[in-house]
Order: C-alpha cells, then structure tokens, then sequence
C-alpha cells in the first residue's frame, strides 16, 4: 500500500489523493499513472477500448460502497446464498443474481487502487492476463476478471516508468 494511504480512513480519500483517469474515474495517482500506461499500451496492441465499467468502478467513497452493497445484501436469511458477509455486526446475504461486493471500507475501491475493467473477456482478458502486472495490477479475486488492484506501493514498474519518461518527452500519440 503506498505509504500516503497508510493513515488514512478507506474511502474518505482527501481530493488530494486522487487523481482523474480517462476515459471516467478516479485513482491514487500511483494507480492512476500505471493505468493510463496500461491503457495506452492496450490501445497500441489493438485492445480498445481498456476503461473501468462506470465512474463507480474505480475510487469509491464509504457511501457509494455502502449504498451497493445494501442494494446487492440483505439481512433476510438466503438459503446456499454465495456470499454472506457480517456489516456493522449484522450478517448480510447476497441477492441471488447479483455479483458480491466487498463491506464498505473493506475494498480497495475505498482507497483508489481498484478499478472493474468494462468487457473483461475475450481478448481483452487475455491481453490483461498477459500484460497487467507489467504495469502493476493484479487479480484479488480470481473468479472477478474485471476487477483489478495497484499492489506495488511506492514502486514504479519499468512499462510506467518508460511511460512517464515517453510522455514527458512528448513522444505519445494521444489517444482516447
């Protein structure tokens, strides 16, 4: 975790934490630069477009996690539910047909590390596969191929880096 999140209450990032990403969303600026790589290496390699599934799929605050995960939970007793989890010290019990979500301040959504990629199959998902953890990002959760976390801290991973050095050479093409 990179040191400046340390200290920090998930999901009530300061502004100052939290960097925009194209095409929609928010991220740590850690995360943010490595996406932006990322991206314009997916797009390069004919991947396109590489982008989170909504704004609510990269940085969310403690209430926007909270407000999906009470629409996904309830506290009904769901019999062979595939995702109980205990909230504020009460038992939850996933809809059925609905995708788990992480407890409200438990997601690394909550502190800008986290993004859902839109579309995540296909080649997209072999290309994240063969490329994600270049740029720093990693699966948490092996049955979510959408969802992907920043894990190197204070580190740059060398793709970032040749990136951060191309763009501040002028060297990119700008793509969307």
């Amino acid at each position: 975790m990179p040191a400046d999140l340390r200290n920090i209450e998930w999901g009530k990032l300061p502004d100052y934490l939290l960097t925009p990403i194209r095409p929609y969303g928010r991220l740590h600026p850690l995360a943010a630069q490595a996406w932006e790589a990322m991206r314009k290496a997916a797009h390069r390699d004919g991947i396109r477009p590489l982008k989170p599934t909504s704004v609510a799929d990269t940085y969310r605050s403690l209430e926007i996690q909270e407000r999906g995960f009470l629409a996904r939970y309830t506290t009904a007793p769901i019999q062979n539910s595939k995702s109980v989890r205990t909230y504020k010290g009460k038992r939850y019990y996933l809809k059925p047909g609905l995708a788990p979500m992480a407890v409200p301040g438990r997601s690394f959504h909550n502190l800008g590390l986290a993004v859902d990629v839109a579309d995540a199959n296909g080649l997209r998902l072999q290309w994240m596969r063969d490329n994600c953890d270049k740029y720093g990002f990693s699966w948490e959760i092996q049955s979510e191929p959408w969802h992907i976390r920043y894990f190197m801290a204070e580190s740059i991973p060398a793709a970032v880096r040749e990136w951060i050095d191309s763009h501040a050479n002028g060297n990119l093409r700008s793509t969307n």
